[in-house]
């Protein structure tokens, strides 16, 4: 068994190529106040091009999981690597909200195609309770990318107009295509099965799927607080948009702080039971958040905020490692059908609760609590 402190650059190369996602949208989030007004539409309409991502992404997972497993997880990288630059270049010139849409999925779905890769290369080198803290300590690099992303978002937008923010992403992608090819070494065992048999396999085995729903559900809940930031801070509170990458980036400063409690717990305790534990306080925390609807003071709002966040530390690394560990010979499917549900469910009930929209926190807390009961629900049964 590889250990992990022997692969750190490996981890920061995979904890970078993973990074898609929360870059891709943490960075723009500060831009979408001044997005509606370019296109004179209500902000709904351009905070739904989260959702629209996240469907994407989940589109390109579909397709980059086996991919991954037939070329190998180097070369299906730099395909979405390059992808996702050239259509986030062409976004620079979208014209309406609905060319936005279908741009802003395109590019997503490049996105998903490299981000099964970083999972699956994990898979590939470390196994059990290694690749748990593996993950962990992936999602602790990776965590540096959401608090500094919407710095960087308010910092070009502060000087330039919104279309800066896609001219970023194009250097950013080729930036880490860069890195692919000079330092990431192929690490797949090609083996020769059907996508059928490869899909079948992984969706049929109950146990695996357990842990990947309960990734999903953690996530979608995650999710919608990422989706209505910019409505809780700026809209709701009155932030600035300077400021409110300090309000957003306490919530990874919290994240990151319980990600080494999870590296710490794990030399004790087993990955199911931290899960376990998490979705508990989830719980909690979405209790006390329906109770406090009407009196919320922005030091409760954040303290809440922060305290459901951080609780994916325990959740993401560990229900990844528990359902990748069954999938030696078909991991890129494996994280394919993990991304797919994570993103395709985030998009789903985040845009539920983008429709229920209110002045009020009431539907967030109660979406909250009701996903983190489900996924309670779902560990409780696992064997």
């Amino acid at each position: 068994m590889k250990k992990a402190h022997n692969h750190m650059y490996l981890i920061v190369l995979l904890a970078v190529l993973s990074s898609v996602a929360p870059i891709a949208t943490d960075t723009y989030i500060p831009s979408i106040p001044d997005i509606a007004n370019s296109f004179n539409v209500s902000i709904e309409k351009i905070e739904l091009t989260l959702s629209i991502f996240l469907i994407g992404f989940s589109v390109g997972q579909i397709f980059g999981g086996p991919l991954s497993d037939r070329i190998g997880r180097r070369k299906s990288s730099l395909i979405g690597l390059v992808g996702f630059s050239f259509i986030s270049f062409i976004m620079i010139f979208s014209g309406n909200v609905y060319q936005l849409w279908v741009l802003r999925f395109i590019e997503a779905f490049f996105g998903g195609i490299v981000v099964v890769n970083a999972m699956a290369v994990v898979r590939d080198k470390f196994h059990g309770d290694e690749a748990a803290k593996v993950l962990s300590l992936i999602g602790t690099i990776r965590s540096i990318a959401p608090l500094i992303a919407p710095a960087i978002g308010s910092f070009i937008i502060h000087f330039y107009s919104w279309e800066a923010i896609f001219l970023f992403f194009t250097f950013y992608a080729l930036f880490i295509a860069f890195m692919v090819y000079k330092d990431l070494d192929e690490s797949y065992t090609y083996v020769k099965q059907s996508v059928y048999q490869s899909y079948k396999r992984v969706l049929t085995h109950k146990v695996a799927m357990k842990a990947m729903l309960t990734l999903s559900l953690g996530f979608s809940g995650f999710f919608i607080l990422i989706s209505k930031s910019s409505f809780i801070f700026i809209e709701h509170y009155g932030i600035s948009t300077d400021l409110f990458p300090f309000f957003f980036g306490f919530n990874f400063i919290i994240l990151i702080s319980m990600i080494k409690v999870n590296l710490i717990m794990l030399r004790k305790y087993k990955p199911l039971f931290l899960v376990k534990t998490s979705l508990l306080i989830q719980i909690l925390i979405s209790i006390i958040w329906i109770l406090t609807s009407d009196i919320q003071t922005l030091p409760l709002t954040m303290a809440l905020m922060a305290g459901y966040m951080s609780m994916m530390a325990f959740i993401f690394g560990n229900c990844m490692a528990l359902a990748m560990e069954h999938f030696q010979k078909n991991a890129g499917v494996a994280s394919g059908v993990v991304g797919v549900l994570q993103f395709g469910l985030g998009a789903i009930i985040s845009s539920l609760a983008l429709l229920s929209h209110s002045s009020s926190f009431l539907p967030i807390a109660i979406s909250l609590t009701i996903i983190s009961i489900v996924a309670f629900l779902i560990m409780k049964s696992y064997k």
